[in-house]
């Protein structure tokens, strides 16, 4: 666990944050021989879902706090049943810092046998006056259950140390049982552990503001930055390898990292992250779109679409229309969804605000779904404090969005985009929320 690294992408993550991250995790494994792992910081979106289930993948493990755990300090100390004799625990303790931990049948705490347990089973047992002939061997075949301390603390494996620290200090337990979610023993956690835990292991891709990242970055240790956006980097006590290069998606910095290695992606691996760049870039039409990008989307067709591949067949345009489709759309989804899943927080000029972006197929059926979108739209801007919240619903196939703004600010009606009878503003061309969007209002925000 202490030398596992975890790769994660943004929360309320895209499909190139979650194909990235699959993809990096992957690479590195491969290339360093690193226990690496692709996590999530947040749900799987509906275009994601599909690609998942199109490439008959399992998708990263969700992680929304970086902060340690108890599994992160616990040692797997065998046990033994309170019927049990001494002599058993004893081996055991003789093995393991002088522990020997008391299970029951069904597996869960019984109690803990250490030093202090048996002198004070011994201090029962004679009193404060010694004048018993027992020997050793009588004491040594006593059942487990009687020396045991049944009082030790117990915590679920899963539960943030944090959230802890008063019980322990409080408690002043030199050690605490860790169990699952049913109770059942797992392990032993020292208190020095838990006061020092080890920090987990953070690459990052396809962002790198703290703001967009997982829970408690700040416990984790960072040691790598893969991405394509902005400059708005976290603080690291050590240098660490950064890169932040100007292309249309995460993934195809991946595919290169991968290729230069001398490697080359398994088919279903090499779908996931063609579909993230495909994504990103709008089928290579997006004004983000590089001559790298379309390099690494031939390179990752060749690896995907292979004869054992879920995507025989396919092609980078066919492969790209049917992405965009499963990702698009109003009517099947909650207006609280759409605003809240492709969601981008930043704060510039002294305001904090949040940028959504919807696909659509046909931008003309949008009117009956406004005042739904605007209404959940003021309650994302309420619920997290924002200055304002935009959304961008994009029409993938005309290359053109329109704007929903809540509580715009008068500043806001210098953008270059024309207010609409039903409240949206026209943004004739704009398909990029990073690239297109974004600047114009920095550029406002910050004048």
């Amino acid at each position: 666990m202490a030398d596992r690294i975890y790769v994660t992408g943004h929360v309320n993550p895209d499909t190139d944050s979650i194909a990235a991250a699959m993809g990096y995790a992957w690479c590195l494994r491969e290339r360093d021989h690193v226990d690496a792992i692709a996590a999530r910081a947040g749900a799987f979106n509906p275009q994601t879902t599909w690609l998942l289930k199109r490439l008959e993948l399992e998708g990263p493990l969700l992680m929304t706090d970086a902060s340690p755990r108890f599994e992160s300090v616990l040692r797997r100390i065998n046990t033994v049943t309170p019927d049990r004799p001494l002599r058993e625990a004893w081996t055991i303790a003789s093995r393991a810092d002088g522990l020997a931990p008391v299970v029951t049948e069904d597996g869960k705490p019984y109690g803990l046998i250490n030093g202090l347990s048996l002198f004070d089973f011994l201090a029962k047992l004679v009193g404060p006056n010694p004048r018993s002939e027992m020997q050793i061997s009588e004491l040594l075949n006593m059942p487990c259950g009687e020396m045991a301390d049944t009082g030790v603390p117990k915590f679920q494996a899963s539960a943030f140390i944090r959230d802890a620290i008063n019980r322990i200090l409080r408690d002043q337990y030199n050690e605490f049982f860790v169990i699952d979610e049913h109770g059942q023993y797992i392990g032993i956690c020292h208190q020095k552990d838990a006061l020092n835990p080890p920090r987990l292991k953070m690459v990052l891709v396809d962002h790198n503001e703290p703001r967009q990242s997982i829970g408690a970055l700040e416990e984790a240790e960072l040691i790598e930055i893969l991405d394509h956006h902005r400059l708005g980097n976290p603080s690291t006590h050590t240098p660490i390898r950064f890169s932040v290069d100007v292309v249309g998606s995460t993934s195809t910095l991946v595919s290169e990292k991968i290729a230069e290695a001398g490697l080359y992606a398994p088919p279903a691996l090499a779908g996931m992250m063609l579909g993230g760049l495909l994504a990103d870039t709008l089928i290579l039409t997006s004004p983000t779109t590089t001559e790298r990008d379309h390099q690494a989307a031939d390179r990752l067709a060749r690896w995907a679409f292979t004869l054992k591949s879920p995507l025989k067949g396919e092609t980078i345009e066919s492969f790209g229309k049917a992405l965009l489709s499963a990702g698009a759309g109003l009517s099947t989804r909650d207006p609280k969804e759409i605003v809240s899943t492709d969601m981008k927080t930043y704060e510039s000029g002294g305001y904090r605000f949040a940028v959504a972006q919807v696909e659509v197929t046909d931008i003309l059926t949008i009117g009956e779904h406004i005042p739904m979108l605007r209404e959940a739209l003021d309650g994302l801007r309420e619920s997290k404090a924002f200055d304002f919240t935009m959304l961008l619903i994009t029409d993938v196939v005309r290359g053109t969005s329109r704007l929903l703004i809540s509580n715009p600010l008068q500043i806001l009606d210098e953008l270059p985009f024309p207010p609409l009878a039903d409240g949206t503003r026209q943004a004739n061309g704009v398909v990029s929320r990073k690239k297109q969007l974004l600047p114009a209002v920095l550029g406002l925000l910050e004048k």
